[in-house]
């Protein structure tokens, strides 16, 4: 599978070179979309990316540096798709699902799009579901998992949670995504043999991270940070060279546009 970084950063402030969190995976000629920060249908698209290829988006929990870009997104798969010549890509007539633990959220996306003109009229259909724990998606040779996590605090009764980690696996791959993470522990199984471990920093110190998962002696490959806080914004190479004295050159940090073949 191949991953494209659309957007690295966390809900700051507009910051130079960096768009709120977004990635894509590329696998058996479809496109899985995982949160949708600002611009990411922009980015994607001028990066080659073929949106009319999508076949599921995902969305960890509905903050706007995540969720901020997906009336986009679906504007720009409606455009693409109405200017589309080439038989074999057509999205008309296919579903696409879209994961999102919030429906209010969902139906707001949708008021965006309508507007007073209601010209949101695509020729394929949005299957908007919210989730729960364990696989929500298992098609086409790719399977996405999903665990709460309590970035959002913990629900009351009967509350859905609405903020998850989700984990990725084809026959012989897995990438394994924190989202928004109250805390790494959280995580700990989830972890366990990804090929590779993407770790939010916006709410979390990369030694900390480090740390913990040598001393539990999680295995995995690869470890990228992503969803950049305010240490890393203002000291990218001195944030990876505590990182990598810690775990080794294994660890990187992500950067938009930045491509991964997994």
């Amino acid at each position: 599978m191949k991953l494209t970084f659309l957007g690295s950063c966390s809900g700051t402030e507009p910051m130079p070179g960096r768009k709120h969190t977004s990635y894509v995976i590329e696998h058996n000629d479809g496109l899985y979309w995982f949160d949708a920060g600002e611009g990411c249908s922009y980015t994607a698209h001028l990066a080659g990316l073929d949106l009319l290829s999508i076949r599921a988006i995902f969305i960890t929990h509905p903050h706007m540096d995540h969720v901020g870009g997906l009336a986009n997104l679906l504007w720009t798969m409606q455009k693409l798709e109405g200017r589309n010549q080439e038989k074999g890509k057509e999205l008309t007539g296919k579903t696409i699902p879209v994961y999102i633990p919030n429906m209010s959220v969902w139906l707001g996306v949708l008021g965006v799009l309508g507007g007073p003109t209601g010209s949101f009229d695509p020729t394929f259909n949005l299957d908007a579901q919210t989730y729960l724990d364990g696989e929500i998606y298992n098609k086409d040779g790719i399977s996405v998992a999903a665990l709460h996590n309590t970035h959002l605090g913990e629900p009351g009764d009967a509350e859905p949670w609405q903020s998850f980690s989700l984990r990725v696996q084809t026959a012989d791959r897995t990438v394994t995504t924190s989202g928004d993470v109250g805390h790494v522990e959280e995580l700990r199984g989830f972890i366990l043999d990804s090929d590779l471990f993407l770790m939010e920093t916006g709410h979390h110190a990369v030694e900390a991270v480090c740390e913990y998962l040598k001393t539990e002696g999680i295995t995995f490959g690869k470890l990228g940070f992503f969803h950049h806080g305010r240490a890393i914004l203002g000291d990218p190479e001195g944030q990876l060279k505590k990182a990598r004295r810690i775990l080794g050159n294994r660890v990187f940090i992500a950067e938009d546009g930045m491509t991964l073949d997994v």
